[in-house]
């Protein structure tokens, strides 16, 4: 490849990684972490964030070895062949998108009604449609972001948090902390495996292997930087949060608890700065992934793997993907309420990553990497992705079958086109 077309450079790199993870995960699913973890939630951001620092290792080195744009669709397809096993896992990941992008959507509105407390509660999901339907609206038009623009969105986002984080630091109580209110390890560990959706974009580093300089340097370090201050940033918050507000409250404010934390310290006016820089980072993130879902399934249709209206023409740009991915999004966004979408989206998420990993076992000699450490990233998905399973079985058994339908619909979805693909193939005899 021409190396002048290689123009990321490290700092841009873990700007992508680093927008990709606090695009709106933090804002969305932080009170329901609470819910759950307790005053102990920022050890769960620390579990959740190893597993996701060990599953950097693998997309470091498929990378490097198969630099794609696909990221990990190609790393699949590598690992597993082009079959149901790669296809089926695919069309999860497209999933996935879709519930990131309805858990953004939801967390919208739930902030958006804190500027409007005195109207009906169906108002949130209007809100959450409407900013759907805006984003479906720009992405047809075809308005391109900005490449440059990114570094300085992802330093607007941090430094608000961090601003929060410290001007929070001075009026901690320590009670609000003590380790003797901790909940049990295991509402420790189910916090963490729902938490594990706040890290989730790091492969979108991957997926700029291509255009970065020196990418075999470039991408290992972009990838474990950008983690490592996405945990210090999250580890930050968390304790921000649960030191200036009990947990009773938090539970109360769940789907708005950044803004609701600021209150203590900074008032009136911190909550609004805080839903304010919410509806900012959800509406970005909207975008990028709806942009980033949409080329997904363009992708996978073109490849075979989602049927061929995917990439249909539309007035000389392809446009179903678009049209059907946010139609599903806004469906599940009004289905679904904000703790359900987080534990199916963190589902999804950390089955796709163990399988890239166990891709990434298949190929460990090709890509010179040390096959402890992914065995390691292996069990550390398997086993959270485990805890979380357990903890739907025993709390919400219709949210956990929700998944096993879509599960299950994924490889029958990628066998059925398979088997059409062919037949329509076949040599026909003369």
């Amino acid at each position: 490849m021409n190396n002048k077309r290689r123009t990321i450079g490290l700092l841009g790199t873990i700007s992508i990684g680093i927008g990709g993870m606090i695009g709106a995960g933090i804002f969305s699913i932080i009170g329901i972490g609470c819910q759950i973890g307790g005053n102990a939630v920022y050890v769960s951001f620390i579990i959740a964030g190893i597993v996701a620092l060990l599953s950097s290792y693998s997309y470091a080195k498929l990378g490097v070895k198969y630099p794609s744009a696909g990221g990990a669709v190609e790393y699949l397809i590598r690992g597993f062949g082009d079959n149901i096993i790669s296809g089926g896992f695919n069309i999860l990941l497209w999933v996935g998108y879709i519930f990131a992008l309805s858990l953004y959507a939801r967390a919208f509105g739930s902030y958006a009604m804190t500027f409007f407390p005195t109207i009906s509660h169906y108002w949130l999901n209007i809100f959450a449609t409407i900013i759907i339907i805006i984003f479906i609206i720009v992405n047809f038009i075809g308005a391109k972001a900005v490449g440059s623009s990114e570094f300085f969105i992802v330093i607007i986002k941090i430094s608000v948090l961090i601003f929060f984080s410290i001007i929070g630091f001075f009026s901690l109580k320590s009670d609000f902390l003590s380790i003797s209110q901790w909940p049990s390890m295991n509402n420790i560990f189910f916090s963490a495996a729902i938490l594990f959706l706040a890290y989730e974009g790091f492969g979108l580093i991957a997926n700029a292997a291509e255009d970065m300089k020196e990418p075999e340097k470039t991408l290992p370090k972009a990838l474990y930087m950008s983690v490592a201050i996405v945990i210090a940033i999250y580890v930050s918050v968390s304790l921000t949060i649960t030191g200036n507000l009990p947990i009773s409250k938090i539970i109360i404010a769940r789907d708005y608890a950044l803004a609701e934390a600021a209150k203590p310290f900074l008032g009136l006016i911190g909550f609004k700065i805080m839903a304010i820089a919410a509806l900012f980072s959800t509406s970005s993130a909207i975008n990028a992934t709806l942009y980033g879902g949409t080329n997904v399934s363009y992708l996978m249709a073109k490849e075979g793997e989602l049927p061929a209206f995917f990439q249909r023409k539309v007035w000389g740009r392809g446009v179903e993907g678009l049209f059907i991915t946010a139609g599903l999004v806004i469906l599940i966004a009004n289905l679904f309420d904000l703790s359900k979408i987080a534990m199916l989206g963190s589902a999804f998420f950390l089955l796709i990553y163990g399988a890239v990993n166990i891709a990434h076992l298949r190929l460990y000699k090709k890509t010179k990497a040390n096959s402890f450490i992914i065995c390691l990233s292996i069990a550390g998905c398997f086993s959270i992705f485990a805890i979380l399973i357990y903890f739907l079985l025993k709390n919400s058994p219709l949210t956990l079958i929700a998944f096993i339908v879509v599960l299950m619909a994924s490889f029958l979805i990628e066998g059925y086109i398979a088997v059409s693909y062919t037949h329509l193939t076949l040599p026909t005899k003369a």
